[in-house]
């Protein structure tokens, strides 16, 4: 007969037979060929994470504090990422512009498993001007205007029918119109200051390469994994 516990006995015997990397040849990681600034790759990388089939390898987390420290995170996708930093946009009035807006660093995590590798950002975060938030809202597609357009991002939803409206009228003005902007769509700079590369091993001797910035130079560490 189960007892109480067959739940997370049951959920326990899953996790412990999920393997990771056990079953795909994996690249490697040579930290003495590597470029002297993190940028060069982190392009490379994710260019490479496409080529492996990776699914939306542009798809990032990013993780913000608010006011009083309490962490928070959620996935969104990447938009660029260039010698000034790497970029994403939101509303300002959204809980993570709000957060940014009062404590303005934040950190960002890719996961390839394709690859098993990851990235980690760290670093402070600027806003853009208005004109960079129209130019990048109009580089993306009718849907991504669209649901810049209905807004009210984080705030309490009454249904689902609600959204399907707002959401509606908010695609006929995109398709009419598709120079509009939106008064509170941002478009967010992370200047990185510390970017640390992961290359993961099946025999769990995983390579960590570092980056972290000193001044106008970047210095590379390897971490024990």
């Amino acid at each position: 007969m189960p007892t109480n516990d067959t739940p997370d006995r049951d959920f326990r015997t899953l996790l412990h037979s999920l393997r990771v990397w056990d079953r795909i040849p994996l690249p490697t990681l040579d930290p003495e060929s590597t470029p002297t600034t993190p940028l060069p790759l982190f392009r490379t990388w994710l260019r490479e994470a496409a080529e492996a089939g990776q699914p939306e390898p542009h798809v990032m987390t990013l993780a913000t504090a608010d006011a009083d420290g309490r962490p928070s995170t959620r996935v969104l996708t990447l938009h660029d990422a260039d010698e000034d930093g790497w970029h994403f946009g939101t509303h300002s009035t959204s809980r993570k512009g709000r957060e940014l807006a009062a404590r303005p660093d934040a950190a960002l995590g890719f996961y390839w498993p394709a690859q098993a590798r990851q990235v980690r950002i760290e670093g402070s975060v600027l806003s853009g001007t208005p004109e960079a938030a129209t130019a990048d809202l109009h580089a993306r597609s009718t849907g991504a205007l669209a649901a810049a357009l209905t807004g009210r991002m984080s705030e309490i939803l009454t249904s689902q029918a609600e959204l399907a409206a707002a959401s509606e009228a908010s695609w006929a003005r995109a398709e009419a119109n598709p120079t509009l902007s939106a008064p509170t769509w941002t478009l967010y700079s992370l200047v990185p200051r510390e970017v640390e590369f992961f290359q993961g091993d099946a025999r769990r001797q995983h390579v960590r390469l570092r980056y972290r910035r000193e001044g106008d130079t970047w210095v590379r560490d390897l971490l024990w994994p």
